[in-house]
């Protein structure tokens, strides 16, 4: 995965706890990673465990943490155009070997920051750094960039995963709970 874009998209859930599992994975590997979250603020469970991990995973977040309605607030863009020049500014080094750009594709539909220069900024970054992209409706332009794209919806309800990961590969199987219902199957008439 060194040095690639991955886009993780889609609009259910787990699209953060995915790429949180990218960081923990990474930094038990030795790997420097960067967390930027954009439009998130506070200390969410996740950051507070991250904490413990400060020595390999920095993280920062770029925003108020409020949902966004409608027509941003200024302060919500001041915040993500700081975000993201520290991105583009971090991305030009070899910092870190893993940046994670959480709810970037949020910021980038309510035009918090440009396209342009974001892809810029990916396209420029250092070698070997990987880039993973979080967020709903993720920009074709970004998903045309990518290497990988991970997307639809993720729903875990009622799924029990399992996970295996070989040290090459992390395969994830899941199984329906008994009684759940698979997404769109065919009722039996009855």
């Amino acid at each position: 995965m060194a040095g690639e874009i991955l886009v993780v998209t889609g609009n259910g859930k787990g699209k953060t706890t995915y790429a949180l599992g990218l960081c923990i994975k990474a930094a038990g590997a030795g790997e420097k990673v960067f967390l930027g979250q954009f439009i998130k603020g506070g200390e969410y469970s996740e950051i507070k465990a991250l904490k413990r991990l400060e020595d390999l995973i920095v993280v920062e977040q770029f925003g108020l943490g409020r949902f966004i309605d409608g027509v941003p607030h200024p302060e919500d863009r001041m915040q993500a155009q700081t975000g993201f020049e520290r991105v583009a500014a971090i991305l030009k080094t070899n910092a870190f070997d893993l940046v994670v750009l959480d709810e970037a594709n949020v910021a980038l539909n309510y035009n918090l920051f440009s396209i342009r220069d974001f892809l810029a900024a990916i396209r420029n970054r250092a070698t070997g750094v990987t880039v993973v992209v979080t967020g709903r409706e993720a920009h074709p332009d970004l998903i045309e960039l990518a290497d990988d794209v991970i997307g639809g919806h993720l729903h875990f309800r009622n799924l029990d995963l399992v996970a295996i990961d070989d040290g090459d590969n992390l395969v994830v199987f899941y199984l329906l709970r008994p009684g759940a219902e698979r997404h769109g199957a065919a009722k039996k008439a009855g």
